[in-house]
């Protein structure tokens, strides 16, 4: 004989729950309290199918963060008692009001059937719920019932008993804005250490209840681990803090406006139809029927991000001035103080010429941060992503991806990183190894310098032009390959999408400020530490090992014989004088285990139109992205053409012989979508689980973007031969 199933009914006050329970249980039903309180405890029985089914009646509660007695008694008995099937009784004519603890059910991760209860109720008030559509959003079984009359009651136990024979839930992620979302991964490791708590409960639902303010999982969370339990708790209050600082609310009002916001994407979904048009809309629907539109909402969307792309370049452009003319007297200063000799090469070459063509970027980097600042605080920004989720289905990838590809760099500015680690949320593994393999491709904060550089030098007149087409680039070469992934290696079926629409707000000033500051300052630190330690390595490999005594006598013989035929002729000397240096200087680079590497690699890499001395910036790439700039400017210092002569990095590209628009577009074109950096592939293999779609990520990126460059070089000269 089959055991007995324990099934919990739960909901919203008024919302049925008791009706049910009586009709379920009839007159096999009674009533107690739980132990030490005076909360009562209403259990019963029932028969279905042959199979014995206690019903246990749990208070009603609108959420389960414990504010009050009852929640803490119905959280308590689905954690520690662990029903076989929670039933979820939903008033159907006041849907997005009781969802919220739907919400909290599917966090929690127990195995959930949702009673549509009172579906005559709304029809009467003009409102009709699609149950499927409703089901394939949430994942989960939704019954139309209603509780008075018993209609649908058979349904819904049916449903009970093939939820029962089904395995387990995954806890549902919900997303939560870029500050409490980083702060919960931040969390993950404190929590873990926690055992005995995340034995019982899912680890990001504890991060959310500690940011909650919970005072019993605080508690519990310090006494299972006290060392642990006090930086989570610090950690909890410095996101408070700073979203007070940001926005002027609490971590626990956020939470629930995202969770309110998932209900409404929901709800908008061709979930809700209306007979009647309400007389009155809040105001985010009103905006919303304009910036979600099909045919309006996409062409807003690419208007936003040409007139971001314009600010930034517009308004930038004088403090980048300001500070390339402050690294080029920074530079010819100490080139006036500092003797001839290694440690003068690498102050100049290394880390001048090095870093500070980084830094040069700061204001562009500033600026674009400050727009997406703006976008994301008010929440348009949550708006596109809605938007791509039909042309995300339609390439084989779940709306929820949508996030990643921004997070990464889908509008500009992001980070790989953090993307491929939001691909986390992902039920299907197919749809979560596409958007871990096709993020890499967006343009990423690492991106922009290099990218700025090369569209400045070539293409100054339309550079907000070029930036916006090459994030549409980035999206669609994103989309394609998804797709061809989705045909082969990731066959598979498209998941259902659900995405919470966060209330509008008007950010303030200050909190844009801080936003901008803390992004701007990873970026200064970057480059201040990582960028810093590999520039200096690489001006060391540019520059050892040294010529060899032969070559440096003949320069130095040249150098005597030019000074013997031409000493009556002062600026003929000077310019022979400068064309032995330079050609010295060249050799220099070609002899170094750099300028090695980078000839070795001209013999393939010709047929892309990139030269040895942008081969070793690549090279030094798939470190980091923004080795590329750095690497560039010490490249092109030690063999610049003028060494009496301090230039932009940009001026000596655009006068270099080797380089012209064509050239530009493909070296454009293969950076922005070879192999991610060393730091995102690791973060691949470790959410993927294997370090074979790690390499496989670095090969495939590398041949399909050579592929892809190449075809732009050789179609390119045809257009436009040199």
């Amino acid at each position: 004989m089959e055991p007995v199933l324990t099934i919990a009914l739960a909901g919203n006050p008024n919302a049925g729950k008791t009706t049910l329970f009586n009709h379920l249980t009839g007159a096999r039903q009674h009533v107690g309290n739980y132990p030490g309180i005076t909360v009562e405890q209403k259990e019963g029985c029932c028969l279905h199918q042959g199979r014995g089914v206690r019903v246990v009646d749990l208070p009603g509660t609108y959420s389960l963060t414990a504010y009050s007695v009852e929640e803490l008694v119905a959280r308590d008995f689905l954690v520690n008692e662990q029903p076989d099937v929670v039933v979820d009784v939903v008033d159907a004519s006041n849907l997005e009001r009781n969802l919220y603890l739907s919400c909290q059910f599917l966090e929690l991760g127990v195995p959930l059937v949702i009673a549509l209860n009172m579906i005559d109720v709304a029809e009467k008030r003009g409102v009709t719920i699609d149950a499927e559509a409703l089901s394939s959003r949430l994942g989960v079984p939704v019954v139309p019932i209603i509780a008075r009359s018993g209609k649908g009651v058979d349904r819904l136990l049916d449903a009970v008993l093939a939820t029962a024979a089904s395995a387990r839930p995954h806890p549902v992620f919900l997303r939560y804005g870029s500050d409490i979302d980083q702060a919960l991964t931040d969390m993950t490791d404190d929590i873990a250490a926690c055992t005995e708590l995340t034995a019982v409960y899912p680890q990001r639902w504890l991060g959310v209840k500690l940011l909650e303010n919970d005072e019993q999982i605080v508690r519990k969370t310090l006494e299972a681990h006290p060392e642990a339990g006090k930086k989570l708790i610090a950690r909890c209050e410095s996101v408070g803090q700073h979203l007070q600082h940001t926005l002027g609310v609490y971590p626990e009002a956020v939470i629930a406006d995202h969770r309110y916001g998932y209900i409404k994407s929901i709800i908008h979904q061709g979930v809700v139809h209306r007979k009647f048009v309400a007389d009155r809309l809040y105001a985010s629907d009103k905006i919303d029927k304009v910036v979600t539109h099909r045919i309006l909402g996409p062409l807003i969307m690419a208007g936003v991000l040409y007139c971001l792309y314009t600010f930034t370049f517009s308004y930038s452009s004088v403090p980048v001035e300001w500070l390339e003319k402050f690294f080029a007297l920074l530079s010819t200063g100490v080139d006036t103080l500092l003797p001839d000799g290694p440690f003068k090469s690498m102050l100049i070459s290394g880390v001048i010429d090095g870093v500070g063509g980084v830094l040069g970027f700061v204001p562009i980097i500033m600026f674009m941060f400050f727009g997406i600042a703006l976008l994301e605080d008010s929440g348009y920004l949550a708006r596109v992503a809605f938007m791509m989720d039909r042309i995300f289905h339609f390439f084989g990838l779940h709306g929820s991806s949508v996030m990643p590809f921004i997070i990464s760099g889908g509008i500009a500015g992001g980070c790989a990183v953090p993307g491929v680690m939001a691909a986390r949320t992902l039920r299907s593994p197919k749809e979560r190894l596409a958007t871990l393999l096709t993020v890499p491709f967006m343009n990423c904060g690492a991106k922009l310098p290099v990218l700025t550089l090369l569209i400045g030098a070539f293409f100054s007149a339309h550079q907000a032009r070029y930036m916006f087409l090459s994030t549409l680039a980035a999206w669609l070469i994103a989309l394609c390959v998804a797709k061809l992934l989705r045909l082969t290696l990731l066959k598979g079926a498209s998941t259902p999408f659900v995405m919470e629409l966060p209330p509008y707000r008007f950010p303030t000033l200050k909190g844009l400020f801080i936003h901008t500051w803390e992004r701007t300052w990873q970026y200064i630190k970057k480059a201040g530490t990582v960028i810093l330690g590999i520039s200096i390595l690489i001006w060391a490999m540019m520059t050892y090992p040294e010529l060899p005594e032969a070559r440096v006598a003949h320069y130095d013989s040249l150098r005597q014989e030019a000074r013997q035929t031409l000493a009556v002729d002062t600026e003929g000397l000077a310019a022979a004088l400068a064309k032995i240096d330079t050609d010295k200087a060249q050799d220099g680079l070609r002899h170094s285990i750099g300028g090695r590497i980078g000839l070795a690699l001209e013999g393939v890499s010709r047929y892309a139109g990139i030269d040895w001395r942008t081969n070793i910036a690549l090279v030094g790439g798939f470190a980091a992205k923004e080795v590329i700039v750095s690497t560039l400017g010490t490249a092109y210092s030690l063999g610049e053409v003028d060494p009496e002569e301090t230039t932009s990095l940009q001026e000596r590209l655009d006068k270099d012989p080797n380089w012209n628009p064509v050239v530009a577009l493909a070296v454009l074109a293969f950076i922005m979508f070879y192999s991610p950096c060393f730091v995102t592939v690791v973060c691949i293999a470790r959410e993927s689980g294997s370090w074979k779609w790690a390499a496989f990520s670095m090969l495939f990126n590398t041949v399909f973007a050579f592929i892809l460059a190449v075809a732009i070089y050789q179609i390119g000269i045809l257009l436009y031969p040199r």
